[in-house]
């Protein structure tokens, strides 16, 4: 039966889901009061599933099973990591509020795409846009780190946001330029890479 399961899913997608529950699992600690084993917990289960991060990709490709679907399953467990680990960043004390910004931007920029057309148009593959991913999700299981306080813990926080924040400019520049022609748009916008 899993060989049938496995067959209709993938074998990357079931990578992904296991992902997705070790995620949800970390989610459920920030409905517990903080400590440092809770948070060691949190560092170890994070670490698993972004390093299942490299296997469901390497999967994928070597069963050639690569998909729409599973490029896009992929990327939203990310992005839930990324906001469980700002939740704990911010409860545990490593940062302020604002670190909260790091999880929201995607769902902001997704929001923002449907009152605005142009911003939900495809992006071209992109090895800033994947590397931007991994320094965020590094840099925040970092944060939570038990070892890692204020005013560390903050500044590194802060930098990735800042990383996160810069990348997605770039893209919403780069589709406003391929939305807007060039005459209209003069010159609003830097060209960025």
């Amino acid at each position: 039966m899993l060989r049938s399961i496995a067959a209709r899913v993938g074998a990357a997608n079931l990578v992904t889901a296991g992902r997705l529950l070790l995620v949800l699992g970390v989610g459920s600690l920030a409905l517990r009061p903080p400590s440092s084993a809770l948070a060691w917990t949190a560092v170890i289960v994070c670490t698993t599933a972004a390093l299942l991060d490299i296997v469901d990709g390497k999967v994928a490709r070597s069963t050639g099973t690569s998909s729409a679907f599973g490029a896009r399953f992929d990327m939203e467990v990310d992005a839930l990591l990324i906001v469980t680990l700002t939740v704990l960043g911010w409860q545990y004390g490593k940062a302020g509020v604002w670190v909260l910004l790091s999880g929201a931007l995607r769902y902001v920029f997704v929001a923002a795409g449907w009152l605005l057309p142009w911003l939900a148009a495809p992006l071209p593959p992109s090895l800033r846009r994947k590397t931007v991913c991994v320094v965020q999700i590094v840099a925040l299981i970092v944060v939570i780190g038990p070892v890692i306080r204020p005013p560390f813990s903050t500044l590194i926080a802060a930098a990735a946001l800042a990383t996160l924040g810069y990348s997605f400019l770039v893209d919403t520049v780069w589709l406003w330029r391929a939305a807007t022609p060039t005459k209209a748009r003069g010159r609003a916008f830097p060209s960025w890479s």
